[in-house]
């Protein structure tokens, strides 16, 4: 496909990059991402995934706007409160970029749709706040052969991983079971400082676009953790891929 004259103007600084160049962003206007989370991991990724001109960014999550989300939410205003999530989410990104298609589910993510929510597309963002549901978006990627981008986010911590089937340890090789119900506490019992969504977000949809754009290296076999107040990365080298693991295991044995 030929670029429009508006297109070249707005992905200009990508297409002077020899990385990715107009080939590179024809690949991004195909390319597909799900975000599952419309909270302060989602909210940075889907906005920068916008801007970068990937074609059509899909949104999942079931929760409205609440007052308290905003202090690192980005993705929603004050004039938001009320309205479902994907809808808030739906109108920014297409203020950022009227040319993202951006489909929306408003709906909890469970075991009996995620195969279908995963399915049209490329790689998805883990960018939700709960144990359970990250295990289960681990689970459907590896079973769909899906590539997805695990974070998280707690007080002045962050932590992120990329999974690619074949290319590394998923999520369950490494941390094999969810934690027992309260044994680790949640953002809204401690606190979480705001930027912190904007930080580790942003890496999640820089991970989508190299992978996208088959640049780089992903953080595969990998995990990045920050610390903000020492402002330190620090990049731990997983464990190689467990062959029993039940979730990725099972498909090269």
């Amino acid at each position: 496909m030929a670029l429009a004259a508006e297109q070249m103007e707005r992905y200009l600084r990508h297409i002077r990059l020899e990385e990715v160049g107009i080939a590179g962003q024809e690949k991004l206007l195909d390319g597909k991402v799900l975000v599952i989370g419309a909270g302060g991991l989602g909210s940075p990724a889907a906005m920068y995934l916008a801007a970068a001109g990937v074609g059509t960014v899909g949104i999942a999550d079931a929760d409205k706007v609440d007052l308290s989300n905003l202090q690192r939410q980005i993705l929603h205003s004050t004039k938001n409160i009320g309205q479902a999530k994907v809808l808030s989410a739906k109108e920014t990104i297409n203020a950022i970029n009227p040319e993202v298609s951006v489909p929306v589910f408003e709906e909890m993510v469970s075991s009996e749709n995620i195969m279908d929510l995963i399915q049209e597309y490329d790689f998805i963002l883990d960018c939700t706040d709960n144990f359970e549901t990250k295990f289960l978006i681990n689970d459907a990627c590896a079973a769909a052969g899906k590539s997805f981008s695990h974070a998280g986010i707690l007080r002045f911590q962050g932590q992120l991983m990329t999974y690619v089937p074949g290319r590394g340890a998923c999520y369950r090789c490494v941390f094999q079971a969810p934690p027992p119900k309260d044994a680790v506490p949640s953002a809204k019992q401690v606190g979480i400082i705001g930027a912190m969504g904007g930080v580790i977000g942003s890496l999640q949809a820089m991970e989508a676009v190299k992978f996208l754009l088959g640049i780089g290296d992903l953080l595969t076999g990998k995990l990045l953790t920050y610390d903000a107040l020492k402002m330190e990365f620090r990049t731990v080298k997983l464990p190689k891929k467990n062959k029993l693991c039940p979730a990725c295991g099972k498909k090269e044995l």
